[in-house]
């Protein structure tokens, strides 16, 4: 409402071919909110949206919000038990799903709410824009307060069945003010979104905010590299997010050197550490690359590095961000000392109020004055700069010896050879754990086991090269583009019973 007084006629999303004004936006949330409504929608009653990154997804987040209701946005990878359990468990009583997702929505067997597709040929559910249309534009008033909740976000579920956070709009309005405080955006910004909106950078860091400031947020359905070029060069991008994947796609494609980037102000990072060496890569080109730091609790920002900073510290992740506190800590909860590492927790209105129907959950992240504790490992400097370690639970020992993947990472990811990697700790009779990477080379059988090594042993105390090597064609990943390395400590364990049942034969 209040940017649709400010700039009605501004070109507020563009997705594919075709684009939509802050006023044609506006009629169509109402509209689907009028629709919602009279079926019976009304404050607290959660919307559930599942598919690619569409305007839709937007339209059903702020249509929900127009009654006092809850969105959940769903991530499309998961399989059908795993999206029935958050329905279950979140209580939705409406889900919009894409022509993508309709498989995965047909195996959703137990969901007794409305369904609508925005293409329903062949189903039996509400068509989406038949279901818009018979909505009305008359004024919605229902009156939103900052501690209502706005969104139910779910983890990604690594160490158990995902938890779904919850974020208020005041979370929402607090990291989206971080973020403005923290960076120069314009209300001219052309942002591009190509990681999945499901997934809270893309959806609060960066569209949310985009929306406050006034711009056009450029909606890609999913990522590809090519279509990310030509998108930047096409509508003059200005912002960009995106993941050490992402941009590594990004630097290793064959139109790197000659692609068009001059529109660009800033990119950001987040999700894991960037490797500095892939940050470097582009600086030289000229790019202001800013690492940020945040997490689904958090809405997510916890810390970014300014621009003006972002060469000085290259591979930091800043310092916090205007609204929000930060401490680092030992087990103890005592202030650890400078460049000693120890846990993040955090304070601030950004951070969420705790987990959907799961106290005990919510009791144990929050101690000390309702401090957050993310689980992962920073240090800071001397300067008051934080450099993100690792997460606690990736953490290894070995040989009485604290190895920290992310550290051993970034070093294979700096070989000319390898498109990604990751190292995981496994066990092991004489030194209790050594480490075992898994690497993704950018071209089959360019590099061996022993160039890897002979690389790591040169820039690597011994005890941190990994004892394991395996080349995969790929590396499995969370919708989010994280790494799922709980799949790769089953891969370990799958190989090591094949090993020793060779070897008893």
């Amino acid at each position: 409402m209040r940017r649709l007084r400010r700039s009605p006629e501004v070109k507020a999303i563009v997705y594919k071919d075709r684009s939509w004004t802050y006023a044609e936006i506006f009629d169509r949330i109402t509209k689907l909110g009028s629709a919602l409504a009279a079926t019976g929608i009304t404050r607290s009653d959660r919307v559930a949206y599942l598919g690619p990154n569409h305007p839709a997804l937007i339209e059903t987040l702020f249509a929900a919000h127009l009654l006092g209701a809850i969105f959940v946005p769903l991530n499309s990878r998961l399989a059908a038990p795993e999206i029935e359990y958050m329905l279950a468990d979140s209580g939705a009583k409406v889900l919009v799903y894409a022509p993508e997702s309709q498989a995965l929505a047909a195996g959703i067997k137990n969901f007794p709410g409305m369904r609508i597709a925005l293409e329903s040929s062949g189903t039996m559910d509400i068509d989406y824009e038949e279901f818009l249309g018979s909505g009305t534009l008359e004024k919605i008033d229902v009156r939103i307060g900052l501690d209502d909740p706005a969104m139910i976000l779910f983890t990604s579920g690594t160490t158990g069945r995902p938890k779904g956070a919850i974020l208020t709009h005041g979370n929402l309005h607090w990291n989206c003010f971080n973020v403005l405080l923290d960076l120069p955006l314009g209300n001219d910004e052309v942002t591009l979104i190509g990681a999945p909106l499901f997934h809270v950078a893309a959806l609060n860091q960066m569209f949310l905010t985009t929306f406050m400031r006034g711009g056009t947020a450029v909606i890609m359905p999913s990522w590809n590299v090519d279509e990310c070029f030509d998108l930047i060069e096409a509508h003059k991008v200005t912002w960009l997010f995106g993941v050490t994947r992402m941009y590594a796609d990004l630097a290793q494609s064959p139109r790197w050197e000659t692609a068009d980037l001059s529109s660009l102000r800033s990119l950001m990072s987040g999700g894991a550490p960037i490797p500095e060496s892939l940050i470097i890569t582009y600086q030289d080109r000229g790019l202001v690359f800013v690492q940020a730091y945040g997490m689904t609790e958090t809405s997510p920002g916890v810390t970014m590095l300014v621009p003006e900073k972002s060469t000085l510290k290259v591979g930091s992740a800043g310092t916090p961000c205007f609204f929000v506190d930060v401490r680092i800590v030992r087990s103890d909860m005592s202030e650890v000392d400078v460049d000693e590492p120890g846990e993040i927790i955090v304070n601030g209105p950004n951070v969420t109020v705790g987990y959907w129907n799961n106290q005990d959950a919510t009791n144990s992240a929050f101690s000390d004055g309702n401090w957050l504790h993310t689980g992962d490992i920073a240090r800071r400097d001397g300067e008051g700069y934080i450099y993100i370690i690792d997460r606690i639970k990736d953490m290894y020992i070995s040989g009485g010896e604290n190895v920290y993947p992310a550290e051993v990472e970034a070093v294979i990811f700096s070989h000319p050879a390898v498109a990604e990697c990751a190292v995981i700790g496994v066990p092991d009779e004489k030194w209790g754990e050594v480490g075992a990477a898994f690497i993704s080379p950018k071209e089959p059988d360019g590099v061996s086991a022993d160039e890897i090594r002979s690389y790591l042993s040169a820039r690597l105390a011994k005890y941190k090269v990994p004892v394991y090597i395996y080349f995969e064609a790929s590396l499995p990943r969370t919708g989010a583009g994280k790494l799922q390395k709980a799949d790769l400590r089953k891969s370990f364990k799958d190989r090591a019973a094949r090993a020793q049942s060779t070897k008893g034969e």
